[in-house]
């Protein structure tokens, strides 16, 4: 993609630009906000200003135009997730943006530095949906060690411009980032300070890069303190001088960390039996408790299948006004459709309905219908507690970009726990969003997408997940992975299950989703409400845990009678044969096959909560 680059003058900015370009995308402009006012430093949670006024210089260095705007807002919306807000420093950012997009048209993307800081990488994509860009951050959840030791490696000449952090004064200006890296790890150790000055420790002023044509050389510096604390600046007065070509790739990170290359193993052969699929009327319910709603198997009697969505989401909305919530409420979403080929039809009437931040978690598959029932839709609503979440639409090694309307994960905090549903992860090549077309490879890389989904949330207690597959000879990769990673991760392979289901998006083979929690200890924990006592048949397998006051259990068995033994809660079953059961609140996902984690086939497995 031809691509502008955000360009604050520190080492970030520049070496997300390397990575771009190694990655294939070709630099069009430069773009850069600067302090109207010329201080050094302003009061922005946003932008990099100190060391402003050498910016001027970087589009010689690069042989690129350089367009640059005053910085008028102020950081006036300093929500995690960014609204436009009038008079914020974010739209000075759309408008420059914007008009470089009027200049050069054929700009498709917008290169940010962004390492951790969720609050600049949202505020970046929340401009780029506007203007239809893509947000390259390949810098996104790096290791810093490995981040820093890679810019050194690749020669970048960063100096240091600010010091604001135990350890570091004012003889650290002016050294490169090469001399600090052995300071910064021996504070990292003594003081957890950032390596890659993530925490505001430090800021850099690139001197040379090689993706520079030309590089700067100091003629002049100053150094200045800010009274008695521990932050001084350097001020630099700089020239553009000839320098020889040097440019190299950066080589990428391993797609697979090592826990997850482990896991990966030939295909095996799988004896495909044909699936017997039995399927009853599909009847509506509604569960609430005091925190939940629960929505399931809306279905629809209309003819074509844009008349189905529309009028689902109709019942939907209708559903929410009764309890007194709205769409924005919704945490998960299953969306389940009779063909797959028609996804992108039904996609546009989903996404009319989920325009808000935060759009619910899903999970989307083909798989067999009632009758001519096009799509399926069940979902979890949240009627007490605080939404959070992630919705990460930049390009990165990290996981797969959101390229649709839907979170990679949604969180819902309560007093003394969180619950966190992940959004269904199949096998995409992060940096370039093609698939994986090693199905065995392909296994682990989904199941480390929804590992690195969970830890960045910092939700990390799995609750359960579901595998599903649209091929059984993928069973023995599955299950390795299902072995490897209950065991690095020390949980219980239990909470893992596997279902067969006709088609998953974009093709692919395999994807893992599923429910994460965290429990929140509290001083008032010795008062609060025991979870209720529940009665569970003596069912083949059972996993049974306690989230604080609620209930969850992973059930599989072959018996309907003791399936519809169950009473109270909600239970979502996940079975090719739903004649007969007779439960209550219940979510009826229909499927070819299913299996528990050690591979033993089961007409029924169950999803209970309460």
């Amino acid at each position: 993609m031809k691509f502008v680059a955000l360009i604050s003058g520190g080492k970030d900015s520049f070496f997300n630009i390397h990575h771009c370009l190694s990655r294939g995308h070709e630099l069009v402009a430069l773009a850069n906000l600067y302090p109207i006012n010329k201080e050094d430093e302003i009061d922005s949670h946003m932008f990099q200003t100190v060391g402003h006024d050498i910016i001027d210089n970087y589009g010689e260095c690069l042989g690129k135009p350089l367009i640059r705007r005053g910085i008028v807002g102020k950081s006036s919306n300093l929500n995690l997730e960014y609204e436009i807000t009038q008079d914020d420093e974010i739209e000075d950012l759309y408008e420059l943006l914007k008009e470089i997009k009027q200049q050069y048209p054929e700009i498709e993307a917008v290169s940010c530095g962004a390492i951790l800081s969720q609050y600049q990488r949202t505020r970046v994509e929340n401009v780029c949906d506007r203007l239809g860009l893509t947000s390259l951050a390949y810098l996104w959840q790096r290791n810093q060690m490995e981040l820093m030791q890679e810019m050194c490696q690749n020669k970048l000449d960063a100096r240091m411009i600010k010091v604001a952090a135990i350890g570091l004064n004012e003889n650290h200006l002016g050294q490169s980032i090469t001399e600090m890296l052995p300071v910064m790890i021996r504070l990292n150790q003594l003081y957890d300070v950032h390596i890659c000055g993530e925490g505001g420790e430090f800021e850099t002023i690139v001197l040379d890069s090689p993706i520079f044509v030309k590089k700067l050389r100091v003629t002049r510096q100053e150094v200045f303190k800010q009274g008695n604390d521990e932050v001084a600046y350097l001020k630099y007065e700089v020239e553009v001088v000839d320098k020889g070509m040097e440019y190299e790739d950066i080589s990428m990170p391993p797609l697979l960390e090592e826990e997850f290359e482990s896991m990966v193993e030939s295909e095996g052969e799988t004896e495909q039996r044909p699936a017997e699929v039995q399927l009853d009327v599909v009847k509506s319910n509604v569960y609430r408790t005091k925190d939940t709603l629960y929505v399931s198997n809306l279905v629809s009697e209309k003819k074509g299948i844009e008349e189905q969505a529309t009028d689902i989401f109709q019942q939907l909305r209708n559903i929410l006004e009764e309890h007194g919530i709205g769409m924005n409420q919704i945490q998960h979403v299953n969306l389940l459709l009779s063909n797959i080929e028609e996804f992108n039809k039904i996609n546009l009437i989903y996404q009319r309905n989920f325009k808000e931040y935060l759009p619910p978690s899903r999970v989307c598959v083909q798989t067999v219908l009632y009758g001519d029932h096009a799509i399926q839709l069940s979902c979890i609503g949240i009627v007490r507690g605080d939404k959070l979440g992630i919705h990460i639409r930049s390009r990165s090694y990290w996981a797969p970009q959101n390229i649709g309307p839907y979170s990679q994960s949604i969180v819902v905090k309560r007093d003394n726990y969180e619950i966190a549903s992940i959004s269904g992860q199949i096998p995409l090549v992060p940096f370039d969003m093609s698939d994986c077309k090693d199905d065995p490879v392909g296994a682990a890389l989904s199941l480390q997408h929804l590992h690195r989904v969970k830890n960045l949330v910092n939700v990390d207690e799995l609750g359960y997940v579901i595998c599903f597959i649209t091929r059984e000879s993928l069973m023995g990769n599955v299950q390795k992975a299902i072995e490897s990673y209950s065991d690095n991760e020390m949980i219980r392979a239990d909470k893992f299950f596997v279902v067969k289901v006709g088609k998953l998006p974009r093709d692919a083979k395999v994807e893992w989703g599923g429910l994460s929690y965290k429990e929140i200890e509290s001083y008032e924990d010795n008062d609060e409400e025991e979870a209720p006592l529940i009665k569970i048949p003596e069912f083949e397998s059972v996993y049974h845990t306690k989230i604080k006051q609620n209930n969850l259990v992973i059930i599989h068995t072959n018996q309907l009678s003791k399936v519809n033994q169950l009473s109270g809660g909600h239970s979502t079953v996940i079975t090719s044969n739903s004649q007969g059961i007779e439960l209550k609140n219940m979510e009826i996902i229909p499927v070819l096959k299913n299996w528990n984690h050690q591979g033993k086939e089961y007409k029924y497995t169950i999803i209970y909560k309460n």
